[in-house]
């Protein structure tokens, strides 16, 4: 009996956990979309669009292949992660699952973490935003390949861990582009805001994911003790 009550209990915990998880999709693909309707200033590349200012003296040369690889493969891994992290598709198409991940995680690995390393270099607020872009890039391309190595050996809790934490930081972008139009909204923020976004799009969001598995494993090690405690009815 004490066994349905947690179950149920679980169950009911689940709903709002998979109510945000639609609602982040939703965004994610569409801060994607909108980014991708950008492209018309980058091909060919247009100097007087907003990202690509003062690149031009460096452009032409290994930048432009790093930033074209990320522009390209970026929103491809992005929407192949939140299709991955649907538990009910996992579920139901496994194969696919399977094969998709592969892609996503080629795509990450060996394209989207090096490009952004490669653009990080170049970051135009300076120093602190170059050291989280790459700290991000490396670190996007590690939570990958642990992923990764952990499906292999069919460890897939671990698996499913590794690759929310892939995702999580993928959705920097998501991030990076919320902050600003919320900055430029409220004009809160200025020339000291830029730098520090390089961070905390994706520091902030992988903090609150730690936190929520710590506390997650806290509260199953106080559970399991208690269902051996409670006498059989």
């Amino acid at each position: 009996m004490m066994r349905d009550v947690v179950h149920e209990r679980r169950r009911m915990a689940l709903q709002p956990a998979r109510i945000l998880n639609v609602l982040v999709g939703v965004l994610v693909l569409k801060v994607t979309c909108s980014v991708v309707l950008n492209y018309v200033d980058y091909f060919p590349a247009n100097f007087e669009s907003t990202f690509l200012q003062g690149r031009q003296p460096y452009f032409y040369g290994w930048y432009q292949w790093a930033f074209y690889t990320h522009i390209l493969s970026g929103p491809v891994a992005l929407v192949l992660g939140v299709l991955l992290i649907n538990e009910p598709f996992r579920r139901r198409f496994p194969v696919w699952h399977r094969y998709l991940g592969r892609i996503h995680a080629f795509c990450t690995l060996f394209l989207v973490a090096p490009s952004g390393l490669g653009m990080a270099y170049h970051a135009m607020t300076g120093v602190i935003a170059a050291t989280g872009f790459a700290t991000l890039s490396i670190l996007t391309g590690l939570t990958v390949a642990m992923g990764w190595r952990a499906a292999v050996q069919r460890r897939f809790q671990a698996h499913r861990r590794w690759m929310s934490r892939c995702f999580l930081l993928l959705c920097s972008a998501v991030v990076l582009r919320l902050i600003a139009g919320l900055s430029d909204v409220t004009d809160i923020g200025g020339e000291w805001m830029y730098p520090l976004t390089g961070w905390i799009s994706w520091l902030i969001p992988l903090a609150i994911f730690e936190s929520k598995g710590w506390w997650g494993r806290r509260l199953q090690a106080t559970v399991r003790p208690s269902l051996f405690l409670q006498p059989k009815s």
